[in-house]
């Protein structure tokens, strides 16, 4: 038995190789990892901390281990929480983006966080480590964003073989720096060093695929995804991102509803 913590990570120093620590199990640590890793495909709250954790799998140490574990008694006081689908939302596809700028202690790379939302229904999420580093929060951002375009039009690209066409999609991004780059098709000095692969996010919106649209970081839903959050913004997130706790009566009773 453990007892249950408010959230699944503390705000506090971020995690890194700690090579000084003292080594743990080196089965039981990715053993952990596996588990909490099946569990992101429908728990979206945990899906930062495990994947920050999944990190150092290959030399774990009682630093790391002990992360971990808060993230179990998070899901043990949390057991009733789960994503809720409502047969009554509507069919409309956007998607949200945030980035932590030099967030690895260990690399300085970014993570970039993302959400994409089918109606009011929550249908695909990420959080990963950028492959390239990032030179300032604008191209950090810009980065995310172009990965969370590519998403929302590979889930586009498949509901169009079902029937559904979206003609312009959504996304909200709380850098206006990183919609500018986006949204100018001169390629500036500041940003040619930028991949190439990421530029295709300009031509998506000169073709009004996509738009664009600035929301505030307080109402940035992917903010959950790149870092650890004080628990009454935390659950504030979880509770938008369509995640309700239903006891095992009120589950049965909506079932017969």
């Amino acid at each position: 038995s453990c007892d249950p913590v408010g959230t699944p990570m503390e705000i506090k120093d971020k995690l890194d190789l700690d090579q000084n620590g003292t080594s743990v199990d080196a089965t039981k640590y990715p053993s952990m990892i596996g588990s909490l890793m099946y569990l992101t495909s429908s728990r979206p709250n945990i899906v930062h901390a495990t994947f920050l954790c999944a990190r150092y799998q290959a030399k774990p140490t009682e630093k790391h281990l002990k992360e971990v574990k808060r993230i179990f008694h998070y899901l043990q006081g949390t057991v009733n929480t789960g994503l809720w689908y409502s047969k009554d939302s509507g069919f409309e596809l956007t998607g949200f983006l945030d980035a932590d700028y030099a967030g690895c202690k260990d690399t300085f790379k970014s993570t970039s966080g993302g959400a994409q939302i089918l109606g009011e229904k929550l249908v695909s999420w990420s959080s990963k480590k950028q492959d390239c580093t990032a030179l300032s929060t604008a191209e950090a951002e810009y980065v995310s964003l172009s990965a969370c375009c590519a998403q929302v039009l590979w889930m586009r690209t498949h509901l169009t073989d079902y029937g559904f066409h979206f003609h312009k999609i959504s996304i909200y991004c709380d850098s206006k720096s990183a919609i500018a780059i986006s949204c100018n098709l001169v390629q500036h000095s500041r940003t040619k060093h930028i991949a190439v692969r990421y530029h295709f996010i300009k031509e998506h919106v000169e073709k009004g695929t996509i738009e664009l649209y600035f929301v505030k970081t307080d109402y940035q839903l992917a903010n959950i995804f790149t870092k650890a959050l004080p628990m009454d913004r935390f659950n504030y997130l979880v509770h938008r991102l369509g995640m309700h706790s239903l006891s095992p009566k009120e589950l049965e009773r909506l079932e017969k509803s």
